[in-house]
């Protein structure tokens, strides 16, 4: 989906402003702390019912407003068929999805109309974080294109869940031990292979989209992705190498639950070995890749909300980006602190509509620098 029209009301210092006739790319500049971070996160709540910040619901709402809320106007991709969006975010933590007017029951089935992706100074946790932040971008990316991932996901994670509690008891019931480990080893195999041929299908843009930011390093670049169990065995068989070791702690220890990518290049550590510069670069190329696949497997567009893309990346690379992102079937967010940051490097003007934000107020702007109504 493509955003047109966006309202937001009570996120941050943004207590109600409406933007109509949303372009392909969107820039919002203005001085540190105006709000421009605070429009992504809205967008992200449009999304994904949850700010990207990590921050509580208390203080992503407005100082002594009850709710968020959020509503945006967006086309489908294949029909050209406008449809609602809208979130609202209570400060109890309860919260209220609707898709097209009507609510949903869960958040699954609002992140499949806007996918998003986040590009800021956080995403350097994809390379050095927890495995976990990488299964989580694993996750979006066989969410997104294969449509049978999230069921077995559930099914996996009630398996997974149930075999634990079988463990934690201090008298074990083998028969149902049996079951639970049967069923889990079903689930994990198909997760395991989606997963493995998603890697497969991202690899290679992946690697054409480093071919353009990092030349130089691009041919020492690998993805290689850890299943979470002993790579020569079938998950039944590690499930039961590793039962003893199950039950004297209580909980499964191998499985796709256990699951990392790692990025390397010439063979070592690319977040022990790449500086930050070429760190973010990788993040990006990561990133990009995901929405580039999405896109040609006919699967949707994806949004991008980039935050101060400047950043530790010099003005060169900062270029490769824009042209990347501009090439591609994707809509953005961008924000920086000087419209010159972003107007200066973009390839093609005529596709950027300028907002300026200023204490919580966002004003549309031409990209000759004239207010519009």
């Amino acid at each position: 989906m493509t955003l047109s029209r966006l309202h937001i009301s009570n996120v941050r210092n943004l207590q109600d402003i409406k933007l109509e006739n949303l372009s392909k790319i969107n820039v919002f500049y203005g001085a540190n702390g105006s709000g421009k971070t605070s429009v992504l996160e809205a967008i992200h709540i449009l999304g994904m019912a949850r700010s990207f910040r990590g921050s509580s619901i208390r203080s992503l709402i407005t100082h002594e407003r009850p709710d968020c809320t959020v509503h945006g106007l967006a086309k489908v991709p294949l029909s050209g068929n406008m449809q609602t969006l809208g979130v609202q975010r209570v400060r109890t933590g309860t919260s209220q999805i609707k898709v097209a007017g009507s609510p949903v029951r869960s958040v699954a089935e609002l992140v499949e109309h806007l996918p998003l992706q986040v590009i800021n100074s956080d995403g350097f946790n994809l390379l050095t974080g927890s495995p976990s932040v990488r299964r989580q971008f694993l996750n979006w990316g066989v969410f997104h294109v294969e449509h049978h991932f999230f069921g077995e996901w559930q099914r996996f994670q009630r398996c997974i869940k149930q075999r634990n509690m079988v463990l934690r008891r201090g008298k074990i019931d083998e028969s149902e031990l049996l079951v639970w480990s049967r069923d889990l080893a079903v689930s994990g195999e198909k997760i395991n292979t989606y997963r493995q041929l998603y890697i497969e299908l991202l690899l290679p843009r992946f690697l054409a989209i480093m071919e353009a930011l990092m030349p130089y390093l691009a041919g020492g670049l690998e993805l290689r992705y850890r299943k979470g169990w002993d790579k020569a065995l079938a998950f039944d068989v590690a499930l039961t190498n590793s039962l003893e070791m199950d039950q004297e702690q209580g909980y499964t220890h191998v499985g796709p639950q256990r699951a990392d990518i790692k990025v390397l290049t010439g063979g070592h550590s690319a977040s022990e070995t790449l500086s930050r510069g070429q760190q973010k670069l990788v993040v990006c190329g990561l990133k990009l890749a995901q929405g580039m696949l999405l896109t040609q497997l006919g699967r949707g567009i994806c949004t991008y909300l980039v935050d101060d893309l400047p950043s530790e990346l010099d003005k060169e690379h900062c270029e490769r980006v824009c042209e990347i992102l501009s090439d591609m079937d994707a809509q953005v967010f961008i924000t920086c602190v000087d419209k010159a940051d972003i107007t200066a490097l973009w390839p093609r003007a005529e596709e950027l509509a300028l907002f300026h934000v200023e204490q919580g107020d966002i004003a549309p702007e031409s990209v000759f620098g004239e207010h519009t109504d």
